[in-house]
């Protein structure tokens, strides 16, 4: 990258990159953005369109229960950015339109700290990669150099990704047992990946349990799900 905002961008990522073994990563990319456009923090997941997604890199504790929440309750800016392709700028997530869009999230990032989340889809052409997502505690849109750079920063995320095919080595503990519990839901229930999916996500949201501490129960065989609907959804023993 040579000249003006893309230069700029990429000598912040690689300080950041220098500030621990040196090898650039899309997480690099992820952890300058906050403090360059002025967040509290941000996330990354990597994804094809709007399904799950694999957490990749979180700032802070709020920032792994905003993706978390977002992944187990299906919906956010996130989901949306990864769906539509676009960027998804939620500035204040008390405004009605906001609680609107997703009742169900919106007052669970409020009460987990965010007042406002900005999510870039990362993508080359028709290659969707996966999202970045950086959160405020503070209510407010970007500014237009803000947004500017957030977006610089979505592409060098999306190139660093792709490049160095990161998705499987990055993927942090509790999302591969999130994976392991849904591949025995597959096998308890009876059903495809999808479904188990939706079972886990819709165990966890009834209980007001993090997904991944669902996952653990599962995969520790302390917690079974019922196949039948018309049972309660599971059992823990």
């Amino acid at each position: 990258m040579t000249g003006g905002r893309p230069a700029r961008i990429w000598s912040l990522v690689a300080a950041q990159a220098a500030r621990h073994d040196g090898r650039v990563s899309a997480a690099d990319a992820c952890v300058a953005a906050v403090a360059a456009v002025e967040v509290t923090g941000a996330w990354l997941m990597a994804a094809n369109g709007a399904e799950g997604g694999h957490v990749m890199q979180v700032n802070d504790k709020a920032s792994e229960l905003l993706a978390e929440l977002q992944v187990t309750l299906g919906e956010g800016p996130g989901p949306d950015a990864a769906a539509s392709g676009g960027p998804v700028l939620a500035s204040d997530l008390d405004e009605m339109e906001a609680v609107r869009r997703w009742p169900a999230f919106a007052p669970a990032a409020r009460q987990a700290g965010a007042a406002a989340i900005f999510a870039f889809p990362l993508q080359i052409g028709a290659i969707r990669a996966g999202v970045m997502s950086l959160y405020r505690v503070r209510s407010g849109p970007l500014s237009a150099f803000q947004l500017g750079d957030a977006l610089v920063f979505a592409d060098t995320a999306t190139m660093l990704l792709l490049d160095a095919q990161e998705r499987p080595a990055d993927l942090p503990s509790y999302r591969a047992e999130i994976d392991q519990a849904t591949g025995m839901l597959t096998e308890q229930l009876g059903v495809g990946i999808a479904d188990a999916f939706v079972r886990l996500r819709a165990y966890a949201y009834a209980n007001d349990i993090r997904l991944a501490d669902v996952a653990r129960d599962i995969v520790a065989r302390r917690l079974r799900l019922f196949p039948d609907p018309d049972l309660p959804l599971g059992d823990k023993t």
